[in-house]
């Protein structure tokens, strides 16, 4: 999913991490492998944020997805992994839709 900043500050202040700006020269390739998002590292690796599939956009939980891990204690490269939930996040109901006339 790809965040606006204001969703983007919301995430930086729940989550030790730093995001990826999409004018980064590793972007393209990030969104080859894991589709378009926005992009935090931190730590534990490469995190992206997504939101669950409640019937009601209330009931809407943002998880924070680890989609790749340190290859080793550098923190030079990452290994892509099985995509795991380390965390939810209150990013408040979905952005209505930016309209272009």
């Amino acid at each position: 999913m790809k965040l606006n900043e204001s969703q983007v500050d919301q995430v930086l202040d729940q989550l030790p991490a730093e995001v990826i700006p999409d004018d980064h020269p590793t972007v393209p390739q990030l969104e080859s492998v894991f589709g378009p998002h926005t992009f935090f590292i931190g730590q534990e690796g490469l995190h992206v944020v997504e939101r669950g599939a409640g019937e009601a956009v209330s009931e809407q939980t943002t998880y924070v997805v680890k989609v790749a891990h340190w290859a080793d204690d550098r923190k030079n490269s990452l290994v892509p992994q099985d995509a795991e939930v380390t965390d939810t996040i209150d990013l408040g109901p979905p952005s209505e839709p930016e309209v272009s006339v």
